[in-house]
């Protein structure tokens, strides 16, 4: 009499590839997963650099706003803002970019903050002393800038602009760097 189906070694070997397949989809889920998050990062960091060159180069090369100074590896006052962008998990803040600059008056350290809204609107806010906290669901950027005058030849300057990712998330690290050329 002849017997069918599987036999106990057979169905335990199948069951072993099986979850050998399993881990290796598991895997490569997760490094998939880590890929999109510095993707995302990068991204915002190309856009941040971006934009601050856009600001930069409305002002005509006489403005104070553009004199040569600033430094990539420190926060020098008026070469530096911190930026935090919602993660969009928070119901009442999804996709609201938040931008922190830091001044000094004659009534001491402010920090300027603008709220640029997903529906095309910003609100601007002032505040003496301690900078707003970001909130749990927003990622924070360091954005440096150096302007050098006469670089890459005479006659024009070069403004370089870092954006660097403050917080992190899961072992991820960004940075972004972007320069433009200006008479």
């Amino acid at each position: 009499m002849s017997q069918r189906g599987f036999t106990l070694v057979e169905t335990l070997v199948a069951m072993f590839i099986m979850a050998v397949g399993m881990l290796g989809v598991a895997a490569l889920m997760s490094q998939m997963s880590g890929s999109s998050v510095q993707s995302r990062y990068m991204s915002t960091e190309a856009l941040l650099a971006s934009e601050k060159l856009e600001d930069l180069n409305r002002y005509n090369s006489s403005d104070a706003n553009v004199a040569a100074g600033g430094g990539l590896g420190a926060d020098v006052p008026s070469y530096f803002d911190q930026i935090q962008v919602s993660a969009g998990s928070d119901i009442s803040g999804v996709g609201d970019i938040v931008e922190t600059s830091q001044g000094t008056d004659a009534g001491g350290a402010y920090y300027v903050t603008v709220k640029h809204n997903p529906n095309g609107t910003a609100s601007t806010t002032k505040v003496y002393g301690a900078p707003p906290a970001a909130t749990k669901d927003m990622a924070t950027f360091d954005r440096r800038w150096l302007i050098e005058q006469n670089q890459p030849v005479a006659g024009v300057r070069r403004v370089t602009v870092f954006v660097t990712l403050v917080n992190a998330v899961q072992g991820q690290q960004a940075s972004f760097q972007m320069s433009m050329v200006r008479p």
